[in-house]
């Protein structure tokens, strides 16, 4: 734990209240007694210094030992301690080096109780302030200690989300491979080269949190080119990106779950072509893409819940941007759309 110590600042104010305070006892001796200036500025250099030390020893002790709530009273009894023998001390020091002063013996005798008083209130603020200052440090730790788990844990979550989306469209791709090899060989080379280059961005991506929409659509491309083998002429796509969009930044590797979701959707319980479309725009200081396909209320699912891959993108934007609202689902006739905001 660091020590107040430690810091320039906090060097230069003791300094400097240590030249304070001994000026100020110079001239109240001077001003209210008639001692010579010898007394008065070694009277003051001794009890100040012995202060000051005695000062060093609580910040030292406390930066090792922290009282409890119900151990204040010890502050107290160590204040009250350390005073008579900052007390003890200074007297010995002082009767020693002016045994022949009577009159400032005398004096210094009877302001035993004054300068008694003096020291506990310094020191019972010294170590006050001082448990407050590492108590505070305490806090402060613990809280980064905090902030760093839950980055940690927030990461590992998202890797994870991240990871889970990709096997079973890996999966399905090789089966179409397989497929293909037989039936167009030529088509398979051509699907290979295109999942290779797929998984290729895959990996790059993974080192980046935050992408601009132009990257991720042009991964997105990838990913549809490689579905468009698989499908053939039933799947169709349309892209529509408004100007300013393309520089926006959303999270890496977000819109293919998003559309493969749209793909199962549409063409899973739908005949014929299917129309897949994708739209960015810009709403104030969210962009907003909206993915939608074709579905049969009466045979698909989508209106009963989001399926895991959305569920997983609504976590990850939630870590992210600690909001539930950035992905809504709607069903509109035979049209599902899937709506993402992303804070800009």
């Amino acid at each position: 734990m660091p020590s107040p110590l430690s810091t320039k600042r906090f060097l230069f104010y003791l300094i400097l209240g240590w030249i304070v305070l001994v000026i100020a006892q110079v001239l109240i001796f001077n001003r209210l007694f008639t001692f010579p200036l010898k007394i008065t500025i070694t009277d003051s250099l001794i009890s100040i210094t012995m202060l000051l030390l005695a000062s060093l020893l609580v910040l030292n002790i406390t930066k090792y030992y922290l009282p409890t709530s119900y151990q204040y009273a010890g502050i107290i009894a160590s204040s009250l301690v350390l005073s008579l023998l900052w007390l003890l001390i200074t007297n010995s020091f002082l009767k020693i080096i002016f045994d022949s002063q009577v009159a400032y013996l005398g004096f210094l005798h009877n302001s035993l109780v004054i300068r008694f008083t003096f020291a506990f209130l310094l020191l019972t603020i010294v170590t006050t302030a001082s448990i407050l200052w590492y108590n505070w440090q305490e806090r402060q730790k613990e809280s980064q200690r905090k902030s760093d788990v839950e980055a940690l844990s927030r990461e590992a979550e998202l890797f994870k989300l991240r990871q889970q989306l990709q096997p079973h469209f890996l999966f399905n791709s090789l089966n179409s491979i397989n497929a293909l090899i037989g039936l167009d060989p030529q088509q398979a080379r051509k699907m290979v080269q295109q999942l290779s280059d797929f998984l290729r961005g895959t990996l790059k991506k993974e080192e980046s949190q935050m992408v601009t929409l132009e990257e991720e659509i042009s991964y997105l491309n990838l990913y549809l080119e490689i579905e468009k083998v698989r499908f053939g002429n039933r799947l169709q796509t349309r892209i529509d990106i408004r100007e300013g969009c393309k520089l926006a930044l959303l999270p890496t590797l977000l819109l293919q779950p998003i559309v493969e979701n749209a793909i199962k959707f549409g063409l899973y319980d739908t005949t014929g072509q299917t129309l897949i479309t994708i739209s960015c725009h810009l709403d104030q200081h969210e962009l907003v893409i909206i993915v939608s396909n074709p579905y049969d209320p009466e045979t698909s699912v989508p209106k009963k819940g989001t399926g895991f891959g959305l569920s997983s993108i609504k976590r990850r934007l939630y870590l992210l941007f600690a909001r539930n609202d950035l992905l809504i689902t709607n069903a509109k006739d035979t049209i599902f759309e899937t709506i993402v905001k992303i804070p800009q």
